[in-house]
């Protein structure tokens, strides 16, 4: 559906049925150059489970107007902008990789409007290497080509999409060659100056779950965990051989993750 947030009109999936705010409502926010299509699994099980379901193009992502929003805090208003235009009074966010830290300071910066969190390939800093930053910055393919193969565990790049005839690694760079010029760059340097990550931690009081790829390169097991220690009585699932991009690489493992 479409709905317009800050006088832009937004793309938001909603897992194949209308939104009904009366319902218990799921935001999913996808990572860094993404769009809502990385959540195409999660978003259908969700709704047709007795939730209501947001998963937007975040600004300037995917079928979304205006321009991107250059700061994690400016995103996680953005989020409960969004829940006001769907007249939603509270949600359970959903975020992986840049869509953890905004799901994160969403819940610090609007308390009142989230109901829990997961957050999918996450790290207490979300360092991007200066390679990445400068080839993002530049608009150079290269950059497509380290996050596709930097964001994809071992058994992935070998293949074994659950959907035959797909390749993982493909799929991931057609997404992000698909992004306007310069926000694959806005969405690594907001990720890369973001540093109130354990301080909002601190303040979680919803419950929270932790999901970590075992040989995430992107962000590694051990950052996870250091972000997981920082949230008062987080719930921490490793989901065994997966890198960063969970939701393709074991769509159905991080399901029972979220859904538990």
């Amino acid at each position: 559906m479409q709905l317009p947030v800050n006088g832009n009109d937004v793309f938001v999936a909603t897992g194949g049925k209308p939104f009904d705010p009366t319902l218990p409502a799921v935001v999913l926010i996808h990572g860094a150059g993404f769009d809502h299509s990385t959540w195409a699994l999660h978003t259908r099980w969700f709704a047709h489970h007795g939730y209501s379901v947001l998963a937007p193009d975040l600004p300037a992502h995917g079928r979304s107007g205006g321009q991107p929003l250059s700061t994690i805090a400016d995103m996680a208003d953005w989020i409960a902008t969004l829940l006001d235009a769907a007249k939603a009074p509270k949600a359970r966010l959903i975020g992986h990789s840049m869509g953890s830290l905004i799901a994160l300071e969403t819940a610090a910066r609007h308390p009142a409007r989230v109901a829990g969190l997961s957050l999918i390939g996450t790290a207490a800093t979300m360092t991007v290497g200066p390679d990445l930053l400068k080839a993002a910055e530049a608009n150079d393919p290269a950059a497509i080509d380290m996050v596709s193969i930097w964001g994809l565990g071992f058994k992935a790049e070998l293949g074994g999409s659950l959907a035959p005839g797909l390749w993982m690694h493909s799929g991931a760079q057609r997404v992000l060659q698909r992004c306007r010029p310069g926000v694959l760059y806005n969405d690594l340097a907001a990720c890369n100056s973001y540093q109130n990550a354990l301080t909002a931690a601190a303040g979680i009081t919803v419950p929270t779950t932790i999901i970590i790829g075992e040989r995430d390169m992107m962000t590694p097991a051990k950052a996870g965990k250091a972000l997981a220690a920082a949230v008062p009585d987080a719930r921490t699932v490793v989901l065994p051989g997966a890198g960063h991009t969970m939701m393709a690489e074991c769509p159905d493992e991080l399901l029972e993750a979220l859904k538990t």
